[in-house]
């Protein structure tokens, strides 16, 4: 092991190696966040778990003008140090320009190429010279990058921040499109250059609206050319490291074996995927089109484990992938949400989400210590709980009031038939709840059934605004579709639910008016359920595919009723279909049958005999980590969406879109300093992210739920590492930062 890894990887942190004659040196910390573009790197974050567990993250970052010599040693290198930490880490490869945003993270201030380097033996530039100029470009606002870009008017534009170096003199060009976190980071940038590259010895100037006419004309003279007027309008600059999901059209798995002798690299299997076929005892590549994943299981080979991330590597030249196409290595155990969304069923072990088993059951508190739960618990949850498992407000005893879309308006819905939803329909909730301390709350649910029209969904939506703005903009909106309905949904109904086909279009009048939703007098429903409040009856086609197993059916017939019992049903489903089977079907005594038990009658009623869903303890869609991603519009109208890692509150923009991807269910939080046109498109935002993510999650199946700056709900709050509402009142403005610069 080579000696200047000794003590790697032992306290929280980041550390950085730089390759100089294919030995790692390390790099003075003052540096950190610039990288020479004729080096490489070996970079090891360190993170620390609240039970004080370590791991790691490991990158070798390739500069665009390193050697292959010298990028080699860095792969090698990497290895050495993964090693050395048990082989725990998950190990990414880097390329200049085009890094991952996990890597970006690390630098607040963001990175910065500076030309020159070891191995290529270039000189580093000196930029304390009496008239050395050079011009950087600002790019980005979260994930930033400082590029040197020619020293010309033309490489400007009025929608992105620029650094102007002279020397003794930083100027910091303030485009007037610029947004207030991007002037902020402009600062920080210019502030980071005097700092590293001029050992604190040069003056920041600042130009932009507030500057007078003399400064402004001081900025262009060094420059050379042109006046603020010249300056290129902000659709010149888009932002070309916009960061979008690529959901690639084929996406294979590969084994990495040699059980034979040799090893071998074998296709096994396309979409979709599940995580049964990754076997412990090898390796395995998957390959997305757009990013590489290494795949390391426990008992895999020396072998394996070793040849397996160069065998990735390989890929990128032997399918002509472009040069940067990301490589990352995992280990079993040890799986990241970006590599857990490719598979359609996914099984966690252990107690990582005992904290969302107690939000299921409205158990939870801020202070509650993290117990030990029968994981097979959460997946009961998720299988038959509802959707959004996380977000309990409270536990569905506040007030409610419920309207129907009738003629693109708010009908109200008789309390008694609160409960009562028809698939060809939409509806409108307002519930009102007190919360855990002591302050009112509103939730606004719109409900979308499965054959209500494109209009009656648009216009739940449009009433969901409009009730929301009365509320002064307090209240929660939450998208709900039909048979994807949040667990607090189905507990405001304490076990009445019940969803009809037809609706209002089909003249529905009232439950006992047979004729206006049943064509034959013959009827199915499917019972579900897990706890007494949050079971529910979804009227099915009088079909035997429609059956499962693991759960409860009633089917009414002219002549009988019957109550049909899976053999993987809950007691709890059985209850609720023995208290509502009166209400379905109140002309006939019900009659029990079991699972392998049918009498002729009940197969004749269904048009006979026919395969149905038989597996008990199924694992559903993988349970994913919490995601928080950063969402604008940019000038031609197109979506940017760029992930935020190891996100803390003060990652939230108060002046765009988030989106906060819980797994369950997905968040969108509108910053009050958003636009307009950015809040009209929010759930638009949120539906593209849904429709490009490459999990088995659609727009159909996942609850959207809006909040708004200063309104969130625990259940959102309890996602982020840490929570302060006051945290708003304290956000540092752009004035802020430049008259502190300044003064």
């Amino acid at each position: 092991m080579h000696p200047a890894f000794a003590n790697a990887g032992q306290q929280k942190g980041l550390e950085i190696w730089r390759i100089e004659n294919f030995e790692p040196v390390p790099y003075p910390s003052k540096d950190f966040g610039k990288f020479y573009t004729g080096d490489s790197y070996i970079i090891l974050n360190t993170k620390e778990s609240k039970s004080r567990v370590l791991s790691w993250d490991v990158h070798f970052w390739l500069g665009l003008e390193t050697t292959q010599d010298e990028a080699g040693a860095a792969a090698i290198l990497t290895v050495q140090l993964d090693d050395l930490l048990g082989g725990a880490p998950i190990q990414h490869r880097e390329v200049q320009e085009h890094e991952t945003h996990l890597f970006l993270g690390y630098f607040k201030n963001g990175v910065r190429y500076q030309s020159g380097g070891v191995a290529s033996g270039f000189n580093e530039v000196t930029t304390n010279a009496e008239g050395e100029k050079r011009l950087f470009q600002v790019k980005g606002k979260r994930s930033v990058r400082v590029r040197q870009v020619p020293l010309s008017l033309s490489s400007m534009n009025k929608g992105d921040c620029f650094i102007l170096d002279a020397g003794r003199d930083i100027h910091v060009y303030v485009g007037t499109d610029a947004k207030r976190v991007e002037k902020l980071k402009a600062i920080s940038a210019a502030n980071q250059i005097r700092d590293q590259d001029h050992n604190g010895r040069a003056t920041v100037h600042i130009l932009d609206e507030f500057s007078s006419f003399s400064d402004q004309e001081e900025f262009f003279t060094v420059l050379g050319e042109g006046s603020p007027e010249d300056v290129p309008d902000a659709s010149a600059g888009e932002d070309d490291g916009a960061f979008e999901k690529n959901d690639a059209a084929t996406i294979t798995l590969y084994k990495v074996s040699d059980d034979g002798g040799s090893l071998q690299v074998q296709p096994i299997s396309s979409r979709p995927l599940t995580q049964a076929m990754l076997a412990t005892e090898d390796c395995f590549i998957l390959d997305t089109g757009s990013s590489i994943y290494v795949w390391v299981g426990k008992g895999a080979t020396a072998q394996e484990k070793t040849q397996s991330m160069q065998r990735a590597q390989e890929f990128i030249t032997k399918k002509s992938y472009p040069l940067w196409t990301g490589v990352q290595r995992i280990v079993e155990g040890a799986e990241t949400a970006p590599f857990k969304q490719y598979f359609s069923r996914w099984r966690d072990q252990g107690s990582s989400h005992a904290r969302l088993i107690r939000a299921a059951n409205d158990d939870d508190s801020d202070s509650a210590e993290d117990i030990d739960f029968d994981p097979y618990v959460l997946h009961a949850l998720k299988r038959s709980g509802g959707r959004a498992i996380g977000f309990m407000p409270d536990n569905g005893d506040g007030s409610v009031e419920i309207w129907r879309i009738e003629n693109f308006n708010l009908v109200p819905v008789d309390p008694e038939m609160h409960g009562m939803f028809f698939g060809g329909d939409s509806y409108v909730l307002k519930y009102h709840y007190q919360n855990k301390r002591g302050g009112q709350g509103y939730i606004i649910y719109y409900w979308q059934g499965k054959h209500s029209s494109i209009d009656e969904k648009a216009q739940s939506a449009i009433h969901a605004v409009r009730l929301d703005n009365e509320l002064n903009g307090s209240a929660i909106q939450v998208r709900v579709t039909q048979g994807h309905e949040p667990r607090h949904f189905l507990k405001i109904f304490k076990g009445k639910m019940v969803v009809f086909s037809g609706g209002h279009a089909s003249g529905f009048k009232n439950i006992q008016d047979n004729d206006t939703y049943d064509v034959d007098g013959t009827r199915l429903f499917r019972i579900r359920g897990t706890l007494a409040d949050d079971v529910r009856a979804d009227q099915m086609p009088e079909v035997a595919a429609s059956l499962a197993s693991d759960d409860v059916f009633i089917l009414e017939t002219p002549n009988a009723t019957y109550v049909w019992h899976g053999v993987g049903a809950s007691p709890f489903e059985k209850d609720m279909a023995a208290q509502i089977v009166g209400r379905l079907s109140p002309n006939h005594a019900p009659q029990i049958i079991d699972e392998g038990n049918e009498p002729d009658q009940f197969w004749s009623a269904i048009g006979g005999q026919g395969d149905y869903d038989k597996e008990l303890d199924k694992p559903g869609p993988p349970f994913l980590e919490s995601r928080l991603f950063h969402c604008k519009i940019l000038a031609n109208g197109r979506f940017r969406v760029e992930e935020v890692h190891h996100y803390e509150q003060e990652d939230m923009d108060v002046d765009d879109i988030m989106v906060l991807d819980g797994g369950d269910e997905i968040y969108v939080w509108e910053g009050d300093g958003s636009t307009d046109e950015e809040k009209a498109k929010s759930l638009e935002m949120a539906n593209l992210y849904i429709r490009t993510d490459p999990s088995a999650r659609c727009e159909e199946t996942v609850p959207i739920i809006k909040v708004h700056q200063g309104h969130e709900p625990r259940s959102f709050k309890r996602l982020f590492p840490a929570w302060e509402d006051s945290i708003w009142e304290s956000i540092e403005s752009y004035e802020e930062a430049r008259n502190k610069l300044l003064s």
